[in-house]
């Protein structure tokens, strides 16, 4: 197994980070109510948001957590600037990527580990463009996506903080990213809201 770096009470975020990418499905909009709120109004980062959602129905994950959240919040659109300061999340139906002049594009590519949107998919384009100006959180869920592409963000010099499997409501995905790509930080959610807060400091 990839090395892992043991929890901790908190992690302090990566020095010079720009963009923050988590993935999560089953359990997920809890899971990502709790880290969103953490989020200060002060945070430079991009933060880019792949939740599996059924196809075929409109995503209203912006005005869910509208009132909950410090930041704008917005569905990424094809050609759109990633801009610091602003949560994106991933329409339904469509893989979001990002491309190396720091824009998202969409794509009707077949599924990946059942899912578009894909997990992998925002990972790996992300590690391309960010380096190791990222990091890449893996949160709740019942499959494997998300395990490839933070391979490739640890590879190409990005972090990764993985919700710890016990705490997660479905632990699959964790254990999944965790088996095959390891972590710098395994963390429960306090852990992890309390060590986002740190991003206005």
């Amino acid at each position: 197994m990839p090395a892992t770096l043991p929890s901790t009470t908190i992690a302090a975020p990566p020095r010079g980070l720009r963009l923050i990418a988590i993935g999560a499905s089953a359990g997920g909009v809890e899971a990502l109510g709790v880290l969103l709120r953490a989020l200060p109004a002060s945070c430079r980062a991009a933060v880019v948001v792949v939740l599996h959602l059924a196809p075929g129905r409109s995503s209203r994950l912006p005005q869910l957590y509208a009132e909950h959240c410090l930041l704008p919040l917005r569905e990424a659109q094809d050609k759109e600037a990633v801009l610091g300061g602003t949560v994106y999340f991933a329409g339904p139906d469509y893989h979001l990527q990002i491309e190396p002049a720091l824009h998202f594009s969409l794509s009707l590519d077949e599924a990946v580990n059942f899912s578009r949107p894909s997990i992998d998919v925002l990972l790996e384009s992300a590690a391309y463009a960010y380096h190791h100006d990222m990091l890449a959180i893996i949160l709740t869920g019942a499959s494997a996506d998300g395990a490839a592409g933070l391979v490739r963000v640890r590879n190409l010099g990005g972090s990764a903080w993985v919700q710890d499997p016990a705490d997660a409501v479905a632990s699959s995905m964790p254990a999944a990213a965790l088996q095959r790509a390891g972590a710098d930080r395994v963390l429960d959610l306090r852990q992890m809201a309390a060590s986002l807060a740190l991003l206005g400091d």
